[in-house]
């Protein structure tokens, strides 16, 4: 088990963002912190500590220049994500990315795209790709949603679609839509069944708030998934001391 840091940038800035109330017109976005420091600086941070596969998550327009400095502050050690195409995949990876992630491109209008897909596996490589498969629980089944979390799609999460999504990624990546951001604890059911469906590289994200849930985590996952905190962390605002998760995790 690994802990994967992970740093939001929304409008240029660092922020722990509720991320299902991004994307509504007729919602708020609900912030949970914003820094006063920049993206470079917890690139920093995270380089001292050697944590690796990290993630840099472009939050909307206008980011682009807060997530390359991170990158060119950490290069070979973060991951990026948001708004990635088949088109800017690469410069990223030049730009000192180890994978990129991308979520919306290649489920596009509620579909699995295979064409996308196969097109950005051509423009970087498998062994440069983390797939978000983000997902939400409807009628007793996971179901990925996109365009910033607030569409459906028909791709439901089970054994055998991710058997068979992993033949074109290195990674995934796994956003507990419903409890993300809201330190409100994992979704254990969710945390089973990446565990006994994922054979590659998986990191959880959402509601781990705690040490206790760490070790929750590390009893349900055997140790064989990887996990990100953002919100509960002591550098985002929270309570839980991102020195001992360092420790723990490494321990």
């Amino acid at each position: 088990m690994q802990f994967r840091p992970c740093i939001d940038v929304h409008d240029g800035k660092v922020k722990q963002i509720v991320g299902s109330t991004l994307g509504h017109d007729d919602q708020e976005i609900v912030e949970n912190f914003i820094s006063t420091h920049d993206a470079s600086y917890y690139a920093a941070l995270f380089a001292k500590d050697k944590l690796t596969g990290g993630h840099v998550i472009m939050l909307g327009q206008g980011n682009e220049e807060a997530a390359l400095s991170a990158l060119a502050t950490y290069p070979q050690g973060l991951q990026i994500g948001g708004g990635i195409t088949a088109d800017n995949a690469q410069q990223y990876i030049e730009a000192g990315a180890t994978h990129v992630i991308v979520t919306s491109f290649i489920f596009y209008d509620g579909q699995l795209d295979i064409a996308r897909l196969e097109a950005l596996v051509q423009a970087v490589g498998k062994e440069h790709l983390v797939i978000d498969l983000s997902c939400r629980m409807r009628d007793g089944k996971w179901f990925v949603v996109t365009d910033k979390w607030t569409k459906f799609s028909d791709f439901e999460v089970n054994a055998d679609s991710i058997a068979y999504i992993e033949q074109f990624c290195d990674e995934l990546l796994i956003h507990a839509v419903d409890v993300e951001g809201k330190r409100s604890g994992m979704q254990e059911a969710l945390v089973r069944d990446l565990t006994a469906w994922t054979s590659i590289p998986t990191t959880y994200a959402g509601g781990v708030r705690s040490l206790a849930d760490l070790e929750r985590f590390k009893e349900l996952s055997n140790g064989k998934l990887h996990v990100t905190i953002g919100s509960a962390l002591s550098i985002f605002g929270g309570d839980l001391s991102y020195d001992e998760v360092v420790y723990y995790c490494k321990k």
